[in-house]
């Protein structure tokens, strides 16, 4: 089996394989990613932050923004819809260490949509070669864009808005396959981003409907994408990196955690979410992640009720040892 294990290079920055954590909202925090990076991620992305939020000094955003020393390569992510607001915060952060910045035209979640952000930049492709232009020329580091199949059915301008990015100066362009009209659901479309592969020279990034090693192969070769990007599949399975990377490398499928590690692997992110956010918080955000640790496993609908009333490391400590 041929190596698809690959070296990705997004103008001057380097990564050690072409497997990317996709960015996620109340998901990509810095512990999470720290983990994902561990098991074999070549890049991860950050949960989007609003680049008027950082204009006004909104006060959650500081903890959007941090980034943890021992992380790999990370992508921040900024959304919004003023080209000047998003070059001058790109420029206001740029000393931050992240390795690349991007631009989110992809989201879909209607109160960044109405604010005329995220997806609705699909819809107006002048304006986001203007953010784009505007971003590239205000900051030294490769910036990157994430952009939808189209916003809806009748919409469908992947390959335009690719272009228009490329002819902006980025760096490279991330493409989930799907509208902004179907969300999350459906099948991702594959064949419109091998469109976009043909459309453009700089490095495209396929996402959507990745959920194992065979899948990250089967979408580079139907595609020639350069690099996969994974998103609702990691969530509680950090360990999907170092399958995939695994499976892309030589065909070989290493198995899953078993009991052992994946209870050290969930103390492990409590702990860290625990050192970045405190006790209160963490614990709390700890919910939805034990729940995806343990979808499927028996008795796992039980543990989550508890972990849902649990309030400090030491309960949930306890629970997760139970299991």
């Amino acid at each position: 089996m041929a190596n698809w294990l690959q070296p990705l290079t997004i103008g001057s920055v380097t990564l050690t394989n072409n497997i990317i954590l996709a960015p996620m909202a109340g998901v990509t925090d810095l512990p999470f990613r720290l983990l994902c990076s561990e098991q074999g991620a070549g890049l991860t992305c950050m949960e989007m932050v609003s680049a008027k939020a950082i204009w006004y000094g909104n006060k959650n955003t500081e903890s959007l923004l941090e980034i943890h020393p021992d992380e790999g390569p990370t992508s921040l992510q900024l959304f919004g819809s003023d080209p000047k607001i998003v070059s001058e915060m790109a420029k206001r952060i740029e000393e931050r260490p992240f390795q690349v910045l991007d631009i989110n035209m992809g989201c879909p979640v209607p109160k960044v949509v109405n604010n005329g952000e995220g997806s609705a930049l699909m819809r107006e492709s002048k304006l986001a070669g203007e953010i784009i232009a505007a971003t590239v020329k205000a900051i030294r580091k490769p910036v990157t864009v994430k952009i939808r199949k189209g916003f809806d059915e009748a919409h469908v301008n992947a390959v335009e808005m690719a272009r228009i990015a490329e002819e902006a100066g980025a760096a490279a362009v991330a493409v989930h396959g799907r509208t902004r009209e179907q969300y999350y659901a459906g099948e991702a479309d594959w064949d419109i981003i091998r469109q976009v592969v043909e459309a453009v020279s700089i490095p495209v990034i396929g996402n959507g409907d990745v959920t194992d090693g065979e899948g990250a192969r089967r979408m580079l070769e139907q595609t020639g994408c350069a690099a996969v990007m994974i998103g609702r599949a990691a969530r509680g399975n950090p360990w999907l990196f170092r399958q995939v990377a695994a499976y892309l490398q030589d065909g070989t499928n290493l198995p899953g955690p078993d009991s052992e590690e994946r209870k050290a692997m969930i103390l492990r992110h409590a702990q860290l979410q625990l050192a970045t956010k405190g006790e209160y918080t963490g614990v709390r955000e700890m919910r939805k992640h034990v729940s995806w640790y343990t979808a499927g496993m028996p008795n796992s609908a039980r543990l989550r009720q508890s972990v849902n009333l649990a309030e400090s490391f030491a309960q949930l400590e306890e629970l997760v040892e139970s299991m």
